[in-house]
């Protein structure tokens, strides 16, 4: 099997890779490819998942990281034989649309979630639309979340947010820290919904919008959707695939 290694720059998986690398060979051009192995931490698969995001190629990944949510355990044998044996899991972002006080437009992905942030010690005020009619015309909060399902398990599930099947088809959006409407928990949106927050008082209460890694500040309005025309394969041994962990994830002790 010709494999394509994605490695994170810390000292360990470094060292791992150079092992990888003597005993399966590394595959520089990925039209050659078969799979993508990366080597690393969770941070490190959401790097890959966006460097390759308009590429085919399944990705299989070995962790080096405190969870690895997103990885398989590191041994440094058998690699090929567990890639042929792993289960794919075909995964959509989110697409974030910002536009800022000035005007400009940012586009981005999320494999995660998006998230929306005060900037200052001022509460923000953000009007919530789905499918163009609006749900909640008031949020005071320090901000909100919308996520995939494999995101509901990160930053979403620590604001207390519900961790959610992939085979679920919704998108949990959460508020943190929410001010009004008191202890408002959040929805539930099939994942075919087109989301607005619309920033209220931007130039006194001042917003960010986070996708992943990627941020806009002093955000005016963020549309949030599905991108269907993005998707990434990721595979895992079979005996602690991604739908496991989400179990594990949601009946943890």
């Amino acid at each position: 099997m010709k494999i394509h290694f994605f490695v994170s720059g810390l000292p360990r998986p470094q060292a791992a890779f150079r092992e990888l690398e003597e005993k399966y060979g590394h595959e520089e051009n990925l039209e050659n490819a078969e799979a993508i192995v990366v080597v690393g931490g969770d941070g490190a698969m959401l790097r890959a998942l966006h460097h390759f995001s308009n590429n085919d190629l399944p990705l299989y990944g070995l962790n080096f990281g405190t969870l690895g949510f997103l990885l398989n355990e590191y041994k440094n044998k058998d690699l090929t034989q567990r890639i042929h044996e792993s289960r794919g899991y075909k995964i959509h972002p989110l697409r974030m649309l910002v536009t800022d006080k000035d005007g400009q437009i940012h586009n981005a992905i999320a494999y995660n979630e998006v998230s929306l942030l005060r900037q200052t010690h001022s509460t923000a005020k953000i009007m919530v639309s789905v499918n163009n009619e609006v749900r909640l015309p008031l949020l005071i909060c320090d901000g909100i979340i919308l996520s995939t399902p494999v995101g509901s398990t990160a930053y979403n599930s620590s604001a207390g947010g519900p961790i959610v099947p992939l085979s679920a088809k919704v998108l949990p959006i959460t508020p943190i820290s929410v001010f009004r409407p008191r202890r408002w928990p959040g929805a539930l949106l099939p994942d075919t919904a087109k989301v607005r927050f619309e920033i209220i008082s931007p130039e006194k209460r001042p917003v960010s919008a986070s996708a992943d890694s990627c941020e806009a500040r002093n955000c005016i309005t963020v549309d949030i959707e599905k991108a269907e025309d993005i998707s990434s394969t990721l595979l895992f041994d079979p005996d602690n695939h991604l739908e496991e962990r989400i179990y594990q994830e949601q009946f943890a002790p």
